[in-house]
């Protein structure tokens, strides 16, 4: 179409006949053209037609006018793109985004594909699934999980082994449930209908309602867990020797004390259990279990506790005895006073219904100077608070989280962490010592503190098309109410990222000059900002002009030049037009001659950009 609209505008030396002109005398030809009398009603037909046309002449002029000049500028970006697209578009699953928001979700590594197991993998008991099945495949069975994986993912070959394990266990011990797998890269539809954002996703359906699966992904916990869900939730205490079992067997166990092993409050017990999927819960009515479980057999009941194998051994629930509320009171206390983050229990930390965190960074050798009195000034905090140890120089688990964080060096550092959702960071300065820490605390939960952004220093020159932001000047280049900014989020490491660059450099290449207009990029793992918040790398926002009080609109769109133009000018605060290298050139060509710039340079402008 495009090939047909410039061979059509340079067919002829002559300019085309105004609109009006044409209209004009198409109109008049035909009333004048010799024909058969014509009946009253017939010529009053004619003469409102053309009174309709004279009338909306100057408004079809200044449509098409506007969308000639639109375009112009569009064929032109379509002429001198060559695009490539920088991702496919086929869809943004087969682009392989979710491994690189796999990079930037974890705070741990991606395992090296080629450390995988070529070992043949059993999956007779792994039902693969397409569209085609899948509605069915869920109406016929209860409890199903499902894995949304892609063939070139590192985490989703080490988990298969693990997963076709799970399944085999499941299926010869005739448990109601079944495992399935869906290639997401194929059926890319079916994953964006369940929400998947990276892979693998494993979700769990009961009777066609799913929830995510956030355990460990091994053989042993995948069968625990669905296990757990299948079975009643809740195991019967009645002999002291069970109790024993228990209490010096299990890690963490909450035990009901009840009237009655069945009833409302057994049943409200057993939805808390579904709930809360990594702690057992136990009932019994027996006032000697109960004393096992340290409950006094005197107490009113129904009467819960949570028993951990730590210094703060009991914690005594004294909510109301409704699923949700004992739920809720687990997940806050389940975890010791003091966690030191490890890859097993990194979920459990970073997933937990208490999302504030205080998190002390020592290496090994420090760590007895400081835990005691970290540990001394987390206890008024209990349920409100989650103070984390990390090993500063463990490579395994605090050099990459040292990194996320932005700690640099070896000092030990105390710092606040709102969670994974809002991602503000908190600094203590000063003395580490039992005081301060505690007021850190304090002013934490309170929201008094200032939270700290990385940043880059600011670049001495930002001459180029593309402009560099970083954290300390993303407030005047990107929420300038004067500018209409795109701005690239992404990270040096990042495949997708480097494939993008030639493409978006084009772009601002395209639209140099355009005053209200800014391209920009920003290293997301050296800068951060709070109102630039990438979701995997690369990230695009646009900040439109005059509304940088709303939030960024996110392009989702294939990565081409075209596509990426169509955005902006979609969206842009102020309407523009392309500011050509030389405006003349096009004028020089419709005369036939040679534009001046291809007589000096030997070359296109296609070829320069």
């Amino acid at each position: 179409m495009v090939m047909l609209c410039v061979a059509f505008r340079g067919s002829s030396s002559r300019p085309p006949r105004p609109l009006s002109s044409q209209i004009l005398r198409y109109s008049t030809s035909h009333l004048s053209r010799k024909s058969p009398p014509a009946s009253t009603a017939a010529m009053a037909m004619h003469r409102s037609l053309l009174l309709f046309l004279l009338l909306a002449t100057p408004f079809l002029l200044a449509s098409v006018s506007a969308a000639a000049a639109r375009d112009d500028d569009l064929d032109y970006i379509i002429d001198n793109a060559d695009d490539i697209a920088a991702n496919d578009p086929e869809g943004w699953l087969q682009e392989g985004s979710p491994s690189d928001d796999d990079d930037d979700e974890d705070l741990f590594e991606d395992p090296d594909p080629s450390s995988s197991s070529d070992a043949e993998i059993d999956e007779t008991h792994v039902v693969p699934l397409t569209a085609a099945n899948f509605s069915s495949f869920l109406a016929a069975r209860r409890h199903a999980m499902v894995e949304f994986y892609a063939p070139w993912c590192g985490h989703c070959r080490a988990l298969a082994p693990d997963y076709a394990a799970a399944a085999t266990h499941l299926a010869l011990h005739n448990l109601d449930v079944a495992l399935a797998k869906v290639d997401a890269t194929d059926e890319a539809e079916l994953a964006e209908q369940y929400g998947v954002q990276g892979f693998p996703t494993l979700l769990f359906f009961i009777d066609g309602v799913h929830k995510d699966y956030t355990g460990e992904r091994t053989k042993d916990a995948i069968v625990a867990w669905i296990t757990k869900k299948l079975g009643p939730g809740v195991q019967n205490i009645t002999t002291a020797d069970e109790a024993e079992r228990i209490v010096t067997g299990d890690d963490t166990a909450v035990l009901a004390f009840l009237e009655s092993l069945s009833g409302s409050h057994s049943d409200e017990l057993a939805a808390a259990s579904r709930l809360e999927d990594t702690v057992n819960f136990y009932q019994t009515a027996s006032p000697d279990v109960a004393k096992l479980f340290h409950i006094d057999p005197q107490s009113k009941r129904p009467a819960v506790v949570l028993l951990k194998k730590e210094e703060e051994k009991v914690t005594i629930y004294d909510g109301e005895f409704r699923a949700s509320a004992i739920a809720e009171f687990v997940s806050a206390n389940k975890l010791p006073l003091i966690t030191t983050l490890t890859q097993e229990n990194a979920p459990a930390i970073f997933e937990s219904t208490i999302k504030k965190q205080v998190l002390l960074f020592a290496v090994a050798s420090e760590a007895s100077k400081f835990l005691p009195i970290f540990k001394e000034a987390a206890k008024p905090f209990k349920g409100e608070l989650l103070f984390v140890f990390v090993e500063r120089d463990s490579e395994e688990v605090g050099e990459p989280v040292a990194n996320y964080f932005g700690i640099t060096g070896q000092e030990t550092t105390v710092l606040a962490y709102t969670g994974n959702e809002d991602a503000k960071k908190f600094f203590l300065s000063g003395e580490i010592s039992l005081e301060n820490i505690k007021e850190f605390a304090q002013d934490f939960l309170e929201d008094k503190l200032t939270p700290f952004y990385k940043s880059d220093p600011v670049p001495e020159s930002n001459d180029e098309d593309v402009k560099v932001v970083v954290g300390k000047n993303l407030d005047q280049i990107v929420l300038d109410e004067s500018k209409d900014v795109l701005l690239e989020i992404y990270a040096p490491w990042c495949g997708h990222c480097q494939t993008l660059e030639p493409t978006y450099n084009k772009l601002a290449k395209l639209l140099h000059g355009i005053d209200s207009l800014v391209i920009a990029k920003m290293d997301g793992t050296n800068n951060e900002h709070p109102r630039a918040k990438p979701d995997g790398f690369p990230t695009i926002l646009f900040f439109p002009a005059g509304k940088k009080g709303f939030e960024p609109i996110t392009f989702e769109g294939d990565r081409t030049i075209v596509e990426m133009y169509r955005f902006i000018k979609k969206h842009a605060g102020i309407p523009f037009k392309l500011k050509r290298p030389d405006s003349s050139a096009a004028q020089t060509e419709s005369s036939g001659s040679t534009p001046a710039h291809e007589e000096s340079s030997g070359s296109n402008l296609k070829d320069e950009l």
